[in-house]
Formats: C-alpha cells, sequence, structure tokens
C-alpha cells in the first residue's frame, strides 16, 4: 500500500488500529498495547491466558502447549483464535520473537526454567507460575538472567499482590511482628500421589496422546515412556518433575511472612517426620523444621512445616483459649508466634488474624487498616509497559523458592541438613549438595545453564 492509499483509507476510517510491539517505541508508544504469548495453556493455564489475555491492555499473538488435544487447551485455543498456535515454544520463539512482548509459563514444574531463560535471553517480560523453577540452582541463574537483561518478571503466587500483602506491610511497619521466634505453616490438603502405595521406580510407558509432543514436555530433563502417573498434572508427585505440596503451597502461605520478617535462606533443615519415604514421589507426610538465623537485629526464627493429610500441627497453646480449644484452622496456613499479637493466616490473599478470638475481639481497634491491593495479573501487564512494578519479581521469590526447594532436598534424602547461606552450599551432605542443581540437562539442552 504505497502513502496515498493509506491516508484515503484511514480518513475513510477503515483502518484498524495498528498493534505494534511496544519495544520498538520505547516510553513514546502511540499504542501501549502488549504483545503476549502464553505457553502452558491447559489447566492452571487456562486461567492464567484468560486472566493475562482478557486485559485491555494485552494482545495474545501466541499460544504453546505440547498436548494441543487436551480438552482446556482447545478451549484455550479457540477463545484466543487470532494467535498463532505451536507446540514447542523454541519454535515459537524461532518464527515469532519480534513480536512477542512478554509471555505467561504455567507448564510443569521442571521445564519452568528452560522456557523462562530463553524468553529473558530474547528481552521479553516473564509471568512464571509457582514455583519459580524446580531446583535451587535454576533460581540462582534466573535472578542474574533478569538482572542481566533488564526484564520485569513476576511469579504466580497471586496473594501476594493483594491484602495479605498490604496488612503484612503495614504491620511490620508497626513492629508488630518484632519478636516472632516461630512459624508454624501447613498444608493438609489431598495430594496426588497420596494413594500411590506402589511406586517402586519410573512407571513403565504408555501410549502417548494424540498430537502430543511427549519430547519438548521433558526439556531440560532426562527423556522418559510417557505415562499417566507423568502428564496430565501428576508431575507434581515426583522429585525431577515437580515440588511437592510445599512447591505447590508454600509460596501462597510463607510467601509474605518470608519477605517482611527477612527470612532468607535457613542454616538448617531438619526433617523431624516423615512416612512412607520414596525415592522417587514425595512422602504421603512430612513435617521440616527450617532454622533460619539472626539478621540485622532480627532474633533467629523456627519455621514450621506440615503436609501430608492427617499431619496437622498441634495448635499453639498461645493460639486458642479453653473457649475455642476445639476452634478449626483449615487446611492450609500459618501461625506466626512471638511479637506484640500471635496471628493465624491462611494463603494466597487472606488477611492474618489475632489469636485468640478473645485477645482479637480486646486489640481489633489499635490494628492499622490496610488497602485491597492490587491485581497481580494487572500489574504484571501494567509494569511490562513501564507503567507498574510487580511484587513477586524474581529477587523476592527466588529466595522462598530456594528455601523451599532445601525443603524437597530433605524430603527427597529422608535426612537432615546443615546448610550455610553465604556459599550456597549444605555443608554436612555431597549428595544434596549435587540436588541444589538437580540432574545434569539432556544433550541439547545444556546451553539454558549460561547466562
Amino acid at each position: 500500500m504505497n502513502r496515498r492509499s493509506f491516508l484515503k483509507l484511514s480518513l475513510a476510517g477503515s483502518v484498524a488500529p495498528l498493534i505494534i510491539p511496544s519495544r520498538l517505541w520505547g516510553d513514546q508508544a502511540p499504542s501501549r498495547t502488549l504483545n503476549l504469548a502464553c505457553i502452558g495453556i491447559g489447566g492452571t493455564g487456562k486461567r492464567l491466558t484468560e486472566n493475562l489475555g482478557g486485559h485491555n491492555r494485552t494482545k495474545v499473538v501466541a499460544l504453546c502447549d505440547v498436548d494441543l488435544k487436551k480438552n482446556d487447551v482447545v478451549e484455550s485455543i479457540q477463545r484466543f483464535s487470532d494467535a498463532r498456535v505451536f507446540d514447542d515454544f523454541r519454535v515459537m520463539f524461532d518464527e515469532m520473537a519480534d513480536d512477542i512482548d512478554a509471555v505467561t509459563i504455567a507448564t510443569p514444574d521442571h521445564s519452568h526454567f528452560p522456557i523462562a531463560m530463553h524468553a529473558i535471553k530474547l528481552g521479553k517480560h516473564v509471568y512464571v507460575e509457582k514455583p519459580m523453577a524446580n531446583t535451587f540452582q535454576e533460581c540462582e541463574l534466573l535472578m542474574l538472567a533478569a538482572a542481566k537483561y533488564g526484564v520485569v518478571t513476576q511469579v504466580g503466587n497471586q496473594g501476594f499482590s493483594g491484602r495479605n500483602y498490604e496488612q503484612h506491610k503495614l504491620y511490620a511497619e508497626a513492629g508488630f511482628f518484632d519478636g516472632v521466634h516461630t512459624i508454624v505453616s501447613y498444608m493438609n490438603g489431598d495430594r496426588r500421589w497420596h494413594g500411590w502405595n506402589d511406586i517402586t521406580g519410573f512407571p513403565e510407558g504408555q501410549d502417548i496422546p494424540r498430537e502430543m509432543n511427549w519430547d519438548v514436555w521433558h526439556t531440560t530433563a532426562e527423556e522418559r515412556p510417557f505415562s499417566r502417573r507423568f502428564h496430565p498434572g501428576n508431575w507434581r508427585s515426583w522429585y525431577r518433575y515437580g515440588g511437592g505440596a510445599i512447591g505447590d503451597w508454600g509460596p501462597h502461605i510463607l510467601d509474605t511472612a518470608h519477605l517482611f520478617l527477612n527470612l532468607g535462606l535457613p542454616t538448617k533443615v531438619e526433617l523431624t517426620h516423615v512416612q512412607r519415604h520414596n525415592s522417587y514421589i514425595f512422602p504421603l507426610e512430612s513435617t521440616i523444621h527450617f532454622a533460619f538465623p539472626e539478621h540485622n537485629g532480627r532474633r533467629p526464627i523456627d519455621v514450621y512445616w506440615y503436609d501430608g493429610q492427617r499431619n496437622r500441627p498441634p495448635t499453639p497453646e498461645e493460639a486458642v483459649t479453653d473457649d475455642d480449644r476445639n476452634r478449626g484452622f483449615g487446611r492450609q496456613g500459618r501461625f506466626l508466634i512471638g511479637g506484640k499479637f500471635t496471628f493465624h493466616g491462611g494463603s494466597h490473599d487472606r488477611p492474618l488474624i489475632v489469636v485468640p478470638e478473645a485477645r482479637r475481639r480486646e486489640v481489633h481497634r489499635e490494628l492499622p487498616r490496610y488497602g485491597r491491593g492490587k491485581s497481580h495479573h494487572g500489574s504484571f501487564v501494567m509494569a511490562s509497559l513501564g507503567e507498574d512494578t510487580t511484587r513477586s519479581h524474581f529477587d523476592v521469590a527466588a529466595p522462598l523458592t530456594q528455601a523451599c526447594c532445601l525443603g524437597t532436598i530433605a524430603q527427597e534424602l529422608n535426612t537432615s541438613l546443615d546448610f550455610d547461606p553465604k556459599t550456597k552450599r549444605f555443608t554436612n551432605n555431597d549428595q544434596a549438595n549435587g540436588l541444589l542443581k538437580g540432574p545434569p540437562p539432556r544433550k541439547g539442552w545444556e546451553h539454558y545453564y549460561s547466562v
């Protein structure tokens, strides 16, 4: 189209607004629309794609999933029918890198790292579901890469942008957490592996679903025969592919406490209880004690993690009176003990409450009021457009994820471990140090481990 024809059509109102990648325009973009590629578009990925793709400042230009015939994947493709569709994120970037500003990643935990690293090295902003990555080293490398390439990042612990964050910030500033010495956290819901009593190794092969890219599903991991005990969803049961209960729920339960109490990394990770330990999948039950050292005058803090349906933590004496001793505290949550008040909180954006109930009624008027926060998804979009900031960016999310990774190593090895936060190494177990990195990447995927 020549210039005269273009102007004629424009004046006639016949030309649709052009959607141009925002990076090409800098701060003076005439169209501030974020071109989005969504990788992993079934299950949680379907909801993430709908939430970000439905934002009035985004346009979904690419969709990617290894199982394109899965029902919820098909629904995502139908919803965003103008987007190009791929079953290999590498091909997508090869063909469309110039048309993509940001990506969402909602794939199995073990594949978060290579996809995010690929995107970051191309200068794309990254929203990745929790846990941020599946190994301690992967978190470290992603932090370095995000800083080097200057991209916006956000991890999918959505409550971190809501009331929970606003409240913790105000309470920390008011000194309500001064003196906290113990956090008791728990997740007592059913997990996918709880009924698996026959695991003595990786499962035997089954027929691969039609049109599924099983090779790319593995990304950096050693390739194994297809099994329904890997896909869909069951990958979280396995040490090699997922983070278990703590990787799944730790970011929703411990996130704000970890940040506003400046926990950092622990010096001890003690497995104090385990039931039905297995070298391949996560245990039926486990209790982990994390010892976090003193920090800038803040006293040491002991964090206890309980998972397993029947492995409920004992209710702290500080949290109940004889009048409400049988009160239930839900299947997931945390107690903060030792500060000005004893608090109980749930997960996601649920705020803390003072316990016991009688004490809450006494002091509720002196507690600061807090706001509702902001949209976790929306803040990523606006930050990627240069108009906001994210709260669960990699510098915040990585240390929390790394602490959880130390817990999964203790679960896998069925042992207690001593850790040096300065050297970021275990001091009493060489095998555990190997698991900080995990198994070597398979051939052809090694390049993702350099920044």
